[in-house]
């Protein structure tokens, strides 16, 4: 009889407790809008899947010793998986459109006033009853303005590791919810004129030119911010890899292989950091409601940016592209490509649309940079 009894005592049935049954279904919602809606897979697919084993009874994976643990630990406590996947993306990204219209760089620096827009907002919170923020906190819940994961964490992990698992989770789902999100902010600030501008073909841009630029873009952030340098710097490594022709055989193992184990390593630890205990409270959900704010500031500002620009600009520039200068690449720019085909059919963006998108990507690591360098 005592044997059954302590048989019964082990199971998951009799030692669940209401918070892990709600984050179970937290990561069950999250792998239905991977596999069904198609939204960030790549990332809420291994984050879903850790949120349900992390909060598994008597299992202990998120505790110390167990795998997700140790995967958070190496992996995100030290900062590695971000600055990997920043290596990665570098290798991925073409900054072509950017050099030849080096004037998008300035939506996607506009695209980043949503990162300090929040950052005051998350100070403003203090007010409201139940919510407190440090200025370490507010700073690394701004960031998920920026639309971009990888820095989202990196930064959480430095400044607020005991809220990155809603940092990661907000920023991620954001980032998957562009097509939603930014569409009805995009008409709202654009007229049915402006969405039809048509702009000038870009020039070819030469090899050369594409092999100095991330060399040029490191040296200006050691000697100006080299608090970004470690972002930076990996993802200027990933595109000069890509660009310079002589190792291809590392540019498309961090386009491929590395990415990919990094992604699944990096999305269970996030999970592991979705326990009941660190993520049931109302820091939570001021995290969420933070979250979409910055990251819809982020995009108004791109968009206003744009419109500004081209009032002042001799060739014209369609202002849908301003919201690309949020980071989410290249969903957001595919967004931008897709209005400007609804209000013409050969309205062509997308290419014009890459030049602040992989802007913003630089934009937000720059970001991330300063708020190390004021408050870390």
């Amino acid at each position: 009889m005592e044997a059954l009894q302590t048989l019964v005592a082990s199971t998951g049935l009799v030692n669940f407790s209401a918070g892990q049954v709600v984050m179970m279904l937290v990561g069950l919602i999250l792998l239905y809008l991977a596999i069904a809606k198609g939204f960030e897979p790549l990332l809420l697919v291994p984050i879903g899947f850790g949120a349900i084993l992390t909060n598994i009874p008597l299992a202990g994976m998120g505790e110390p010793g167990g795998i997700l643990y140790l995967f958070y630990e190496m992996g995100i406590a030290s900062g590695l998986f971000p600055l990997l996947i920043f290596l990665g993306v570098g290798a991925m990204t073409d900054f072509g459109a950017l050099i030849a219209n080096p004037r998008t760089m300035f939506l996607g620096a506009a695209a980043q006033f949503g990162i300090f827009a929040t950052l005051f907002g998350a100070i403003a919170l203090n007010w409201v009853p139940g919510l407190s923020f440090t200025l370490k906190e507010a700073s690394a819940i701004a960031i998920i303005g920026g639309a971009d994961g990888p820095t989202a964490i990196f930064l959480a992990s430095r400044l607020a590791p005991d809220l990155l698992g809603a940092i990661a989770v907000a920023a991620y789902s954001y980032m998957a919810l562009v097509p939603l999100i930014q569409p009805p902010i995009m008409r709202a600030l654009t007229t049915v004129e402006e969405r039809k501008i048509q702009m000038t073909q870009l020039r070819v841009v030469s090899k050369r030119e594409k092999i100095v630029f991330p060399l040029l873009l490191l040296i200006l952030t050691i000697l100006l911010l080299p608090t970004a340098a470690p972002l930076v710097g990996m993802f200027c490594l990933g595109n000069l890899m890509k660009e310079c022709g002589v190792v291809d055989r590392l540019s498309k193992t961090a386009q491929n292989e590395l990415i990919n184990i990094v992604t699944i390593f990096l999305g269970l630890a996030v999970g592991s950091r979705l326990s009941a205990d660190k993520f049931l409270t109302t820091q939570t959900l001021g995290i969420l409601v933070l979250g979409m704010v910055a990251f819809a500031i982020g995009t108004a500002a791109g968009v206003l940016m744009a419109k500004l620009m081209n009032k002042v600009s001799k060739q014209p520039i369609n202002p849908l592209i301003g919201s690309a200068g949020v980071s989410a690449v290249p969903m957001a720019a595919r967004v931008s490509n897709k209005l400007g085909l609804e209000a013409d059919p050969h309205n062509f963006l997308l290419m014009h649309a890459m030049g602040p998108n992989v802007a913003g990507v630089i934009g937000s690591a720059v970001a991330a940079g300063i708020l190390l360098a004021l408050v870390g």
